[in-house]
């Protein structure tokens, strides 16, 4: 979504078949492998079900995921050809690591919830780096984090605490990188 937002919507000045080819790349990357990888794991026996809701089976996936983000960052997203996109990019992968290193600890965080701030912290940036009034964006993204955090309490996905670290861990990242890049 981040990728979508950096391409169609702040103006930029890319060809539609760049474009294409970027987000070709990314979905790639960022969806169709690591689900590859979850079905893999699922049928060896590692993971139990797609939603991989123990603590200790999401290391190897998160694992797998900051291999395809560095993988992404170093040969695709780089920071001379799309510097806003790179820097969203080295914030989800500091927030994967981040996450990661919790599962040591046996803490999980909700993985949705540092999606979808992430996601937020980038559209602001990057309507504050273009000058574009995005209000409408914005609210609708703050009111879908709460949604997802309230679907994951409906759910017993997880408990107000994760959700908070969720949060703190997408968002942060973003903001801190928004100094490189705003």
């Amino acid at each position: 979504m981040a990728s979508l937002f950096y391409l169609f919507w702040n103006g930029s000045h890319f060809v539609n078949q760049e474009k294409y080819f970027v987000v070709f790349q990314i979905a790639i990357m960022t969806v169709f492998l690591p689900i590859l990888f979850v079905f893999l794991l699922r049928a060896v026996g590692r993971v139990d079900s797609l939603l991989i809701p123990d603590a200790s089976q999401r290391i190897i996936p998160l694992i797998i995921q900051s291999f395809l983000i560095i993988l992404l960052v170093r040969k695709s997203i780089t920071i001379d050809r799309y510097p806003e996109l790179h820097f969203f990019f080295l914030g989800v992968l500091y927030s994967t690591l981040q996450a990661l290193v919790l599962l040591f600890f046996k803490t999980k965080a909700s993985l949705h919830m540092i999606g979808i701030s992430g996601l937020t912290a980038f559209v602001i940036g990057l309507s504050l780096h273009n000058q574009i009034y995005a209000v409408n964006w914005i609210a609708m993204l703050l009111l879908i984090n709460g949604i997802v955090a309230s679907s994951r309490l409906e759910m017993k996905a997880h408990t107000p605490t994760e959700l908070t670290m969720g949060f703190l861990l997408g968002s942060a990242p973003q903001l801190l990188l928004f100094y490189f890049w705003l």
